[in-house]
């Protein structure tokens, strides 16, 4: 198989090298699917829907929204379930009593900032994406003035490969890096690998108010379109057909959805009109 032929300890290619000259995609080269029961994956999907109505939901909540859906849960398992799809529960205000974890947390920056141009902030963020045979993570870069999705990339799991393959991608799809990279305090976005690479590029590092989905609310909006206006219509019957489906739905997203914050015009014609006028 061709993924014998990846080196992890080469001494001059990476992996993620290896895996662009034998045509492996590198976010599937240790997917090890947890199992999950059909049930689980009908919960996942469930928990998924309120989570995106009711985001300060936490799982006590969660079980009695569920319960009075037709589904019979305890705590425990539903806990389990939001640990495993990365769900965070929100608040409209930062819990000040909630010790900081040891990974590294960067102050917010965008607050009061006027953000006016292209590849001024990016910002990032990951949602579990449910499908009839399973499941996926998709995580995004986009360009905060413009709405514009720069990159995105699938993967079975929550490692932070993926999301550090959407942000190089970006770079070179935006030709060059951002001032400032805004995410939440998620374990990918607080990795050494990814401070490590936003940091040697020059960006700088924004992170937001530990549980306030507001702080990144560009995103957020988006994840609402995506799921209502494609996922959760089609039902995407497992990997290889969602890719196809999010490929085709995220360049409408881009070229042809009118944003009403733009004046009705798309995503992709602000930013490519202010890009080129940057570059005149």
């Amino acid at each position: 198989m061709r993924k014998q032929l990846i080196d992890r300890d080469h001494p001059q290619l990476s992996v993620r090298r290896q895996a662009a000259l034998v045509s492996v995609n590198r976010n599937r080269l240790d997917a090890k699917r947890p199992r999950l029961s059909a049930e689980d994956l009908a919960l996942c999907k469930e928990l998924d829907a309120i989570h995106l109505e009711r985001p300060y939901f936490g799982s006590r909540r969660m079980v009695y929204e569920l319960c009075r859906r037709g589904f019979e849960v305890g705590r425990g398992r539903v806990r389990r379930l939001m640990r495993f799809m990365g769900m965070r529960t929100t608040y409209p205000r930062p819990r000040t009593s909630i010790q900081a974890d040891d990974d590294p947390v960067y102050p917010y920056l965008l607050r009061g900032l006027e953000i006016d141009r292209p590849n001024q902030v990016w910002c990032s963020d990951i949602t579990y994406i449910p499908m009839r045979r399973g499941f996926a993570y998709l995580v995004v870069i986009m360009d905060w003035h413009s709405r514009a999705i720069l990159s995105w990339r699938l993967s079975n799991t929550l490692d932070a490969g993926f999301c550090l393959d959407a942000l190089q991608d970006a770079a070179e799809t935006a030709g060059g890096w951002p001032e400032i990279l805004n995410t939440d305090q998620g374990c990918q976005f607080t990795s050494r690998a990814w401070i490590d690479l936003a940091e040697s590029n020059g960006v700088r590092v924004s992170m937001d108010g530990r549980r306030r989905w507001i702080d990144n609310v560009m995103v957020e909006r988006f994840w609402r379109s995506l799921k209502y206006e494609d996922v959760y219509l089609r039902e995407y019957r497992d990997l290889v057909e969602l890719e196809g489906g999010l490929v085709a739905w995220i360049d409408f997203y881009n070229r042809e959805r009118p944003h009403q914050a733009l004046a009705n015009a798309t995503p992709w014609s602000i930013w490519a009109a202010l890009m080129s006028g940057l570059a005149a």
